[in-house]
């Protein structure tokens, strides 16, 4: 999951994010988004529920989301 924070809103929103038992990791990135998130869920439904929570997080401005997919 990458994310797009509110300016200087990073470093707290990374701490935030680590309370979330799905994240497994998150730190931050320079360039078009501001931090990089890896969730992981024992299904859907619960990562969906993870990913809604981060959204809703203060700081968040947007998300884009690339769930991994059997072949």
């Amino acid at each position: 999951m990458l994310i797009r924070s509110e300016r200087g809103r990073f470093e707290n929103l990374v701490k935030t994010l680590h309370q979330i038992p799905e994240v497994k990791g998150a730190f931050s990135v320079l360039g078009r988004y501001d931090v990089v998130v890896d969730l992981e869920a024992s299904d859907s439904k619960q990562l969906g529920k993870a990913i809604t929570r981060a959204n809703h997080l203060a700081g968040v401005v947007f998300t884009e989301t690339f769930p991994e997919v059997e072949m």
